[in-house]
């Protein structure tokens, strides 16, 4: 399965139109007066919130507009610009709190949850490749404010982006289980519990709790706490506290 990418085949025109002025992305001629940049991108945005990037095609953004394909593409070279535009969007629009005056832990914890936010109100960006992103000015300012977040810590340069991107992977890995975990509950029309009830029987006929005593005791008291297989507010809440608890040893190996 090809993942979608938010790269494109033509770098030079997609970094044109990631910095575009404001009046460089505004209305051309064509059937659709006061059409620009801006609005191809937001339809975009919106029809890939309802319904995932399989809803994404560029037939399908030139009908939410009222246009034909053809005067999409004066707009829009293509699916892998339009991506890259989109993701860019989705990064200069996010919520950014204002943590200078916080505590470390305090400051690194608000750009995970301002990221999980991202992934919630936009799903579709959780599922997209991290390599090569948009090198645009809504990635531009999403990385200095969270690189921020680890001033004072006595880390260097490259200490600092691995410790942000560390930061990053943990809550995109938790965003892309919870979609999963969407996914399976929507294409099985059954919540976790309801599935596990539904299996539980069946299991017993095969499963031996003495041969394998750990999975058994565990995975019951996973599965009581949690009520299913996976709660993602706990996955989050317990791993976040581990990554900084992690960052906390490398910090203070630099104050000694």
């Amino acid at each position: 399965m090809v993942k979608e990418r938010s790269g494109a085949d033509d770098p030079a025109r997609t970094l044109e139109l990631l910095w575009r002025e404001p009046d460089r992305g505004g209305p051309r001629r064509g059937p659709k007066q006061g059409l620009t940049v801006d609005a191809v991108v937001r339809a975009a945005v919106e029809l890939a919130d309802s319904g995932g990037l399989d809803a994404l095609t560029m037939r399908g953004v030139a009908q939410r507009l009222g246009v034909t394909p053809m005067t999409l593409y004066t707009y829009v070279p293509g699916k892998a610009e339009l991506l890259a535009l989109m993701l860019d969007a989705a990064y200069w629009r996010m919520p950014r709190t204002d943590h200078t005056a916080a505590p470390w832990r305090t400051r690194v914890a608000a750009v995970a949850h301002e990221n999980r936010d991202l992934y919630r109100r936009h799903p579709w960006v959780a599922t997209l490749p991290t390599a090569r992103p948009p090198l645009g000015p809504g990635l531009m300012t999403k990385y200095e404010h969270e690189l921020a977040a680890f001033d004072g810590l006595g880390l260097d340069d490259v200490e600092r982006d691995a410790a942000l991107t560390f930061l990053l992977g943990f809550v995109q890995s938790v965003a892309r289980a919870d979609l999963d975990t969407q996914a399976a509950v929507r294409d099985s029309a059954l919540s976790d519990g309801q599935w596990w009830a539904a299996h539980a029987p069946l299991l017993a006929k095969v499963f031996d709790p003495a041969r394998f005593p750990l999975a058994a005791r565990v995975g019951s008291a996973a599965g009581e706490a949690h009520q299913g297989m996976h709660d993602p507010e706990h996955a989050f809440a317990f791993g976040l506290e581990r990554v900084l608890d992690g960052l906390a040893q490398l910090v203070a190996s630099r104050a000694r």
